[in-house]
């Protein structure tokens, strides 16, 4: 590591080693038989988490975590999963953003908002994906959700109030049945919210002799109506039916107040900004599966068919005051987004008798977008109004071959994928975008197990990136006269090239991991000097590095459990059209503490948080959360919960760069203090399921 590793680094590895000695040496090592009869523990005794080769495993169902109010949240408490200020996407430490699966079903952000938390049995972190999952996947957070093994039914009824800097209130129902060889499940839920905002920026354009400022806050009403359904048909004892559906509709009503302090060489303005704002977002996607197993030769097969679709709608009307004169309307915004994807996918797994087995399997997808701007300008009465359609198909195949030989795991894979862009708009006579590629992703994994209670592996995975379709998309936000929010057309995937190695000791492990980045995407700014209007949007950068080296240490004792993680990062971006600040390495630190009382009481406490970032490009400060939250069960059928998140302060965050000649100090706070409440009755009889959701693919993740 760099010399220069701020002293709280080494302060916060000193304690963590200490720790992972000091309760080491209260371990007795496991033989084989041991760690197998610890699969098989009684429920009451299960850990929250648990680690294999750095992959964690979150048990929702039997734990505290399972009263957090929505599943954004709690997937934000997890170990090195950190969420975005504008809560519209989740990435890992070190490992960008995520693949995100529910029931072995490729989704995204929306369904996550659409899933209700008491629906969840486990959450798990998956650091090494496999050539099954597509090529996007340098991790991937698998959601289990849990259903019914015995005839019977199970239904839950739950209410959570929770308090930040105003009220929100969550309501849910979810019921399952299963009757001989059918299964169904349905949930709704109501969730009125009130949700903060607040961000700054302040930049300055030397060459223009421009120095401006702007602060900007907003109060959100939302409407949720969260609904979905599935239904599990046994054939018999290998073959299945299933279909299953998700659904949000939300209603949004937020206006937006901005200040600012613009001054353009001599001339100064203070503008006061106000804009009445009404959105709505409609979601839902589909999945209709059939698996088969062809019992002559052993080989399984899989189809799926998936349809989802994204409508969202937003509208703004807004006002400026100059120099505390008189509000004057400035422009009507109108601004449609829509996009429907279709899948289809077959995948096809046979078994050998020497434990080997070879997978292959292929998909098609297809998306298509279309983005409607209509904006009128009241200072010159005139109508900017364009239409921009976009098109992508996905042709995708893959092979593995995987098994072990002698104390040797292993797994070799490659996909292959086509790629077929299409962006037009549609007063233009030939696509602006038109693009056509075909890229292969190796994937090798190697595990060797030492003896009984160690292991290590090595991992090399080639894997792509691409922005969700609204990102493709021409919207923009007015903040002010002088600065929008844009969407970017031309947006290129990211490659990714990724080497790792993880050690294995019990439940402990530590790995090591190398990656290169080409053309990343980050935020920059672009000035027209003839509108006098500066443009924020995400762009590709040339270059990204990084050296990670991460622990994850938990251990017990007594009715104390801890789960750890630290991550040490050494990160570089680059690009010609931004000045290299420096680059130093920092640390990333999670500690999560769980403890069991008698009378049905948990308690926990945790704490996330990250020193000072410096990476080339970007350098931002360092942020600590503390949260806690204490749990009764009380008779059998009803629980309560109280949680307390960011206990000490609000978080703000702050990022700092220079970019196309722009310097910017950019300030966001988040509204992430609160106190909840909640409260569940269940009443019925199921356990775990049978249910057996099969991986749709690619694009569905993408659609938002």
């Amino acid at each position: 590591m760099n010399p220069s590793l701020p002293l709280k680094l080494f302060v916060l590895l000193f304690f963590f080693l200490l720790s992972l000695f000091g309760y080491a040496q209260n371990e007795t090592p496991k033989d084989s038989i041991s760690n197998k009869l610890n699969e098989v523990a009684v429920s009451q005794n299960k850990k929250t988490f648990t680690n294999t080769n750095g992959n964690i495993k979150v048990d929702v169902a039997n734990s505290i975590y399972n009263s957090i109010p929505n599943t954004v949240d709690l997937v934000a408490k997890l170990p090195t999963v950190q969420l975005s200020s504008d809560k519209e996407s989740i990435s890992v430490i070190g490992r960008g953003n995520p693949l995100i699966y529910i029931d072995n079903q490729k989704v995204g952000m929306n369904d996550l908002n659409a899933l209700a938390v008491a629906d969840i049995k486990t959450i798990e972190i998956i650091q090494n994906p496999s050539s099954k999952y597509e090529a996007e996947g340098r991790s991937v957070i698998l959601i289990t959700r849990r259903f019914s093994k015995k005839d019977g039914f199970r239904t839950e009824i739950y209410e959570v109030a929770s308090f930040k800097k105003k009220y929100n209130n969550y309501m849910g129902f979810n019921t399952s049945f299963k009757k001989n060889k059918i299964e169904w499940k349905a949930n709704l839920n109501y969730n009125q919210l009130q949700p903060w905002e607040n961000h700054s920026i302040d930049y300055q354009i030397p060459d223009a002799e421009i120095a401006s400022k702007y602060d900007v806050s907003a109060y959100s009403k939302k409407r949720q109506f969260v609904f979905g359904g599935s239904l599990f048909y046994k054939i018999n004892e290998d073959d299945y039916f299933s279909f299953s559906v998700s659904s949000k509709l939300q209603k949004d009503i937020f206006p937006i107040n901005t200040i600012t302090d613009n001054k353009n060489k001599d001339l100064g303005n203070q503008v006061v900004t106000y804009s009445d704002n009404d959105n709505k977002k409609n979601f839902i996607n589909s999945f209709l599966n059939y698996s088969k197993k062809i019992k002559t030769i052993d080989t399984q097969v899989f189809t799926g068919l998936q349809y989802s679709n994204f409508d969202q709608k937003s509208w703004s009307n807004v006002e400026n005051n100059y120099n505390n004169t008189q509000f004057e309307k400035a422009q009507l915004r109108d601004q449609k987004f829509e996009v429907n994807v279709f899948l289809g996918k077959i995948d096809v797994e046979k078994k050998f008798k020497n434990e080997m087995k070879f997978e292959i399997g292929g998909l098609y997808a297809s998306a298509d977008s279309k983005s409607d701007s209509d904006i009128f300008d009241y200072g010159n009465s005139k109508n900017q109004i364009s239409h921009y359609d976009f098109k992508e198909q996905n042709l995708a195949g893959y092979s593995q071959l995987s098994g072990k030989i002698k104390k040797v795991d292993f797994s070799v894979g490659v996909r292959v994928e086509n790629t077929n862009v299409d962006g037009k708009f549609k007063t233009d006579l030939t696509p602006l975008i038109n693009k056509n590629y075909t890229i292969f992703f190796p994937k090798v994994q190697f595990s060797v197990a030492i003896d009984s209670t160690k292991n290590i592996s090595i991992n090399y995975a080639k894997s792509i990136s691409r922005p969700n379709y609204s990102s493709l998309s021409q919207g923009t936000t007015y903040i002010n006269p002088y600065f929008l929010y844009a969407r970017n057309i031309n947006l290129d995937p990211t490659i990714v090239n990724e080497i790792s190695s993880t050690f294995q000791y019990h439940d402990k492990s530590v790995k090591l991991t190398y990656y290169q980045n080409t053309d990343p995407v980050y935020n920059s700014f672009f000035y027209d000097k003839e509108l006098n209007i500066m443009t924020f949007k995400d762009v590709n950068f040339e270059k990204e590095s990084a050296l990670i080296l991460d622990f994850e240490v938990p251990f017990t004792y007594k009715f104390w459990t801890i789960t750890n993680s630290l991550v040490l990062v050494s990160e570089k971006i680059e690009d010609a059209s931004a000045v290299f600040l420096s680059s130093k390495p920092y640390a990333y630190y999670y500690s999560n503490n769980e403890f069991k009382f008698p009378k049905g009481y948990t308690a926990v406490f945790s704490f996330r948080g990250v020193t000072k970032q410096n990476k080339g490009v970007f350098e931002r400060n360092s942020r600590g959360i503390v949260d806690m939250a204490v749990s009764k069960i009380f008779f059998q059928n009803w629980n309560c919960s109280l949680n307390f998140n960011n206990v000490f302060k609000k978080i703000n965050e702050e990022e700092i760069f220079t970019i196309n000649k722009i310097n910017s100090k950019a300030i966001y706070w988040i509204d992430d203090r609160e106190i909840s409440i909640s409260i569940k009755y269940s009443f019925g009889k199921g356990k775990e399921t049978e249910f057996k959701g099969k991986g749709m693919e690619e694009n569905s993740g993408r659609v938002n």
